[in-house]
């Protein structure tokens, strides 16, 4: 008997030493397919997930995942052929639209200098505004696919510099509006690793926003971790309003000659150096906030 009762528990030890190696194996096999999930996200890769367990389930699972990222690499390459080309298309249209348009702002030129009754000078006027807002959405148009098509140039930027300097450029357009910014930025220098013209293109569509839709004031902060806000009065603007801020030729109704395209390439050029950026109403303010971390 009890030898029966010895040879039962090697049987169980053995089989509880089997059931724990093979847990062990599905944990190491599990971790393989996190991994290699987390990597194939971040990078791109035609490289699918190896097992080194011989699991019937997981090898399973591991095929329904290779067959997503099959599809996914699929769906992803059409996506990026896609892009390119509508990316070449609006860059040949913009840059087809330059010769007639200028060829018409040349002639307005002419006709303005012309003596003319009243109303000819006001009809004269209406098409110069149209002609200048079109002529300024076949810039952004052109602009838009050639930042898109470029490639970063990382450098070491002060952020408190490169922020001064595009407050500056903008203080005859600030003077002009009747705003005085209230400005508060860190004494210590606020170092990243950015492409400086992206992010000096960045910072100004932002402001170029904030004179266009604010309704009597401006103001810019940064805190020491680097995180920069942009808040200006917005009273016509709305919480719907700030979430459709960054969509492609999105104005509002009130918008002062604006194409919806400078805050759409703010946040193109923000997320591609890396940083995140938000828009929020506040009360009756605008607030835009822009974050770059350490890399």
């Amino acid at each position: 008997m009890d030898g029966w009762y010895w040879v039962v528990i090697g049987l169980l030890a053995a089989a509880i030493v089997v059931m724990a190696a093979k847990i062990m194996l599905m944990k190491k096999s599990a971790g393989e397919i996190e991994e290699a999930l987390a990597e194939r996200a971040n990078i791109e890769t035609n490289t699918l997930i190896t097992l080194s367990s011989r699991d019937k389930a997981l090898c399973r699972l591991a095929e329904g995942i290779n067959r997503d990222l099959r599809q996914l690499r699929q769906e992803r390459q059409r996506f990026q052929t896609g892009d390119l080309e509508l990316r070449e298309a609006v860059t040949g249209i913009a840059h087809d639209l330059r010769t007639p348009l200028t060829a018409i702002c040349g002639y307005l030129d002419l006709l303005e200098r012309e003596a003319l009754p009243a109303e000819a000078v006001r009809q004269l006027a209406v098409i110069r505004g149209r002609t200048e807002a079109l002529r300024q959405m076949t810039e952004e148009l052109f602009s838009y696919s050639a930042i898109l098509s470029r490639e970063d140039k990382p450098e070491p930027v002060n952020l408190c510099q490169a922020l001064e300097e595009a407050l500056l450029s903008f203080r005859g357009a600030f003077q002009q509006a009747g705003i005085q910014p209230e400005i508060s930025l860190p004494e210590r220098s606020v170092m990243r690793m950015l492409d400086k013209a992206a992010l000096e293109r960045a910072f100004g569509n932002i402001l170029s926003n904030a004179l266009r839709y604010s309704s009597g004031g401006l103001g810019v902060t940064m805190d020491k971790a680097g995180e920069i806000t942009f808040f200006n009065p917005a009273e016509s603007l709305t919480a719907v309003d700030a979430e459709k801020l960054w969509g492609r030729f999105y104005t509002v109704e009130n918008g002062k000659g604006g194409t919806g395209l400078g805050m759409a390439i703010a946040k193109k050029l923000t997320e591609r150096m890396g940083g995140k950026i938000k828009a929020q109403i506040r009360g009756r303010s605008l607030y835009i906030t822009l974050f770059f971390p350490i890399t």
